[in-house]
């Protein structure tokens, strides 16, 4: 599945969702250990125990060349990675002060 903005995704592993924001070049998209499924898709697989670790929804997910960025739309119990790589939580900016 080639990633791209706006696509939607899904975890076969658990409920969370995530749209990708900036995509990379490749597939190795992961939650819980499984790859991800697009939205029309449907089927259930067994998560890998250390890669449990949850996603939070509103929260962006970056690696750490900031190659590749996903907004979790919906929580769940899987982490997500990248060519084998976890995601961090993006750092929040912050906004200038209206004085």
């Amino acid at each position: 599945m080639e990633l791209k903005p706006g696509l939607r995704l899904r975890s076969a592993v658990c409920d969370a969702e995530v749209m990708v924001i900036k995509a990379a070049a490749g597939d190795g998209l992961t939650c819980g250990g499984e790859s991800f499924l697009e939205q029309a898709q449907d089927a259930k697989a067994a998560a890998n125990p250390e890669h449990m670790h949850g996603c939070v929804i509103g929260k962006r997910y970056v690696n750490e060349a900031e190659t590749i960025e996903l907004l979790c739309i919906k929580s769940g119990e899987g982490s997500l990675y990248y060519n084998s790589d976890e995601l961090m939580t993006k750092d929040t900016k912050k906004l200038p002060s209206s004085d």
